[in-house]
């Protein structure tokens, strides 16, 4: 049989894609090499988190004291702003730090969840020097005396979705 060309349609021949084809399947290998990496750290993050990895929790918290608090800072303590700030004192070097976090008023002061355990510096600064400021909603409070709790003493203080995120991760 005989098959006639229409006007404007190239015809194909079997199987060869030619460099530009060759290109499109390396790119689309290394784009499916990165995505697979991709998924792999965040399944390795989650589960580190939730496994409370001492070597997980270090890498998220630098990562966020080097880029994330910076952003938070922006809005941190403003009314209606997610995380609040605590101003707290170097226990060695006795500068002044402002540090965002989750901070949730209660009937005597606040509780703060220490989402990175017990090696985040501003958590060692406050419970050195025993006493700090808390800016929350636009107002600060000098806050003393300061303990760690089992968060299933004061979990209720929590809106439901960080206590969702909270046992997710085994805070």
């Amino acid at each position: 049989a005989r098959w006639a060309k229409a006007p404007g349609i190239a015809a194909v021949s079997g199987g060869h894609l030619g460099r530009q084809g060759e290109l499109m399947d390396k790119v689309l290998v290394v784009f499916g090499v990165v995505a697979i990496g991709f998924v792999a750290l965040l399944i390795a993050f989650a589960l580190g988190m939730r496994a409370r990895s001492p070597k997980v929790l270090n890498i998220v918290r630098r990562m966020n004291r080097a880029f994330m608090n910076k952003t938070q800072m922006r809005s941190a303590g403003k009314p209606g702003a997610y995380a609040a700030v605590v101003h707290h004192r170097g226990r060695r070097s006795g500068a002044a730090y402002e540090t965002p976090v989750g901070a949730e008023p209660t009937e005597d002061g606040f509780v703060i969840a220490r989402v990175y355990g017990h090696n985040s510096d501003w958590s060692k600064n406050v419970l050195a020097a025993r006493e700090a400021a808390i800016t929350y909603d636009g107002k600060t409070a000098r806050v003393d005396r300061p303990e760690v709790v089992p968060i299933d003493e004061v979990i209720e203080y929590f809106p439901e979705k960080t206590r969702r995120s909270l046992h997710k991760f085994g805070v």
